[in-house]
């Protein structure tokens, strides 16, 4: 191929405004035509194995593949086109057989086994010497011991589920972008803040439309959830948020179903008694009963408290409507938990909006870094994906430890939620790093900026904490560098990020009102951190539902015996709703954590709740010492944020 081929140069600067979906599947091709290539020689070399010539060079032989395909995939979340998806879509399934094969090469087994036996393997670095053995460990996990029709099957299961994931999520995206709710009623809006009002009649122009137009992503759904007070209104929209792709032809359920079966499959051939045993070995939790039981505990101390918030939201609903007042609805939570929330703390959450310019925000984010660890971020100049990308440098000194791009607000060829990922992962011996976070924020509306609300605010730390996991990792190794820790680990410098967003002298540097630059009054603040705990038990127990529903896909479910994955699924996650689900709930088709990529969340969602006991216990540090203490950070800096995978969590 010729190097007018973007993906086959990539660079640093990764040069988006040259991409085309043309140029996908050549470049692809090529790529894996050369890892193919590099990886053969590495098993059919006859010289003595070393570390250069076995793991470091069946690193190298990667590289470009995996830059290409982190690139490709990124694009078709953010940028997707019919040709795009269709490029992908070809190239996906080549590649993961590719990535299959590796463990089940034998001679390519048969040279790190060889390298292991030697001198240099004993005397290696902790971390190098970490590495060989967790590269062991894989190998065998994924099927180098297997016989011939064993290995056989393996990759058909690898390249399937690399199909079924990848059209879980295009089927969401599209059928996220296919509900519209046009309302012309002004009187129907009754509840909604200004701030949303606005913002979906901005939906409806650019549509054409009159009146104010709702969509599924979060920053248009979650405000009529909360404050809108026509109920049919709530309803519809609460139902088309909860039944995502889950009917007609971007029906997600037959593939949720295919995709237990195949990982059951997978977990089975490799010798373990569920996929959840089979992911969670090389976790912290190391097997499904001790995820299970640690999800028990926190549903046994947390439940009490569950039944309670309801039972007083119930309450207070008969108290504003009267004795008759009918049973709470799934799409009531929201709205009458806002009203409870106002009456108990006078704290309206809208009121904070005026305060969370994203610009001031971001800017927030890199005071708050600057001080903990010592860096200073700085715009940059590259081009991105879309206009509304904006890029940045991050640097101690005047050495540059790494890049990245941001993505702040929702768009119809963008898939939903909010994450990081990297590009380049370099560290000491390989050069600067090179990262992004994406989110679906409150977009600007007309000359106004974007004012975001306070979950939001919190999302934007959490994403960026994931970041400087990677931009501030000094790991030898590409391959345990960055965010390449165990699942259960890697939410907790995401997690503990989040606490700046409480903290009054956190705040203090970035939430300044929009028109009038005055800090958050006290008043304000206060019923903010009065009402930061309202309804936690709820929170906790939904998380909980999550966590519940994805291990007893992973661990009990038995289609012959429970039914479709669909039912099965609502079932268990009953007794964590406030409310009975409707026989239509569905959140399952739209659970991307689990079903959008091989692995992904699966039989890990409570990952998220295992950080929040170490981002705790972290924290803990810093409001002894100060939030801003230099030595706390440096030392979360040092033995957390810098040293990835080089070290058991």
């Amino acid at each position: 191929m010729s190097s007018a081929n973007p993906l086959l140069d990539l660079g640093f600067h990764i040069p988006f405004d040259r991409i085309e979906a043309a140029h996908v599947e050549p470049a692809v091709d090529a790529l894996l035509e050369g890892a193919r290539a590099a990886i053969a020689a590495i098993g059919a070399a006859t010289d003595p194995p070393t570390y250069a010539n076995t793991l470091a060079a069946l690193e190298d032989a990667l590289d470009p593949l995996d830059r290409a395909m982190s690139v490709v995939g990124h694009l078709e979340s953010v940028a997707t086109t019919d040709a795009l998806r269709d490029a992908y879509n070809e190239v996906q399934p080549k590649v993961s057989a590719l990535y299959s094969a590796i463990p089940l090469d034998a001679a390519l087994y048969r040279r790190l086994v060889a390298f292991s036996q030697t001198a240099e393997a004993r005397e290696l670095s902790p971390t190098k010497r970490r590495f060989l053995d967790k590269e062991l460990r894989a190998f065998r996990r994924n099927g180098a011991d297997l016989e011939p029709a064993g290995k056989a099957r393996l990759t058909e299961i690898d390249v399937e589920l690399s199909k079924l994931t990848t059209k879980f999520a295009q089927n969401l995206l599209d059928e996220t972008n296919v509900f519209e709710l046009v309302v012309d009623d002004e009187a129907k809006l009754s509840g909604l803040p200004e701030s949303a009002r606005a913002a979906a009649r901005a939906a409806a122009q650019a549509k054409g439309l009159e009146g104010g137009r709702f969509t599924l992503q979060a920053p248009s759904a979650f405000p009529v959830l909360t404050y809108l007070d026509d109920a049919q209104i709530r309803e519809t929209v609460w139902r088309a948020y909860n039944t995502p792709a889950s009917r007609g032809d971007k029906d997600n359920s037959p593939l949720i179903a295919r995709i237990l079966e195949l990982r059951r499959e997978k977990a089975a051939l490799l010798g373990y008694a569920t996929f959840a045993d089979y992911v969670l070995e090389e976790r912290m939790a190391k097997d499904g009963a001790r995820a299970r039981r640690f999800v028990g505990d926190l549903d046994e101390r947390t439940r009490p408290f569950f039944e309670r918030e309801t039972r007083e939201l119930e309450a207070f609903r008969r108290e504003l409507e009267g004795a008759g007042a009918p049973p709470l609805e799934p799409w009531d939570v929201g709205y009458y938990a806002e009203k409870l929330r106002r009456a108990r703390y006078d704290f309206d959450a809208e009121a904070l909006r005026p305060y969370f310019a994203a610009e001031a925000v971001l800017d927030g984010l890199f005071a708050i870094v600057s001080r903990l660890y010592g860096v200073r971020v700085e715009p940059g100049d590259a081009p991105g994906w879309d206009p509304a990308v904006r890029f940045y440098r991050l640097l101690e000194g005047e050495v540059l430890r790494g890049a990245f791009y941001v993505d702040l607000h929702p768009r119809e060829n963008k898939r939903g939620g909010a994450w990081m990922s990297s590009f380049v992962t370099g560290g000491p011996e390989h050069g600067p790093h090179l990262g992004l976070f994406c989110a679906n924020a409150t977009p600007p509306v007309g000359e106004r900026p974007a004012l975001l609300t306070h979950d939001e605010v919190e999302t934007l730390f959490h994403e960026f904490g994931h970041l400087m996991h990677l931009l501030l990792s000094d790991v030898e190794v590409r391959s345990l560098a960055g965010t390449s820790v165990a699942w259960d680990f890697v939410e907790l410098p995401s997690q503990v990020m989040e606490n700046w967003t409480w903290e009054r002298e956190a705040l203090d540097l970035f939430a300044h009102h929009h028109e009038r630059g005055e800090r958050i009054p006290d008043e304000l603040f206060e019923k903010m951190t009065r009402a930061r705990t309202f309804r936690a038990a709820s929170a906790t127990m939904r998380q909980l539902g999550f966590a519940s529903v994805d291990l007893a896909l992973h661990v009990d479910y038995d289609p012959a015996k429970d039914g479709e994955p669909i039912g099965y699924a609502r079932r268990v996650m009953a007794p964590f709703a406030p409310t009975p689900l409707p026989d239509d709930y569905a959140m399952i088709c739209g659970f991307g954590h689990l079903f959008q990529g091989a692995v992904g969340y699966a039989a890990g969602y409570y990952s998220y709740k295992w950080a929040e006991v170490l981002d705790a216990d972290v924290f803990t540090r810093f409001t002894e010492r100060g939030i801003f203490d230099p030595e706390v950070g440096d030392a979360l800096r040092r033995k957390i944020l810098s040293r990835g995978d080089s070290a058991p969590p």
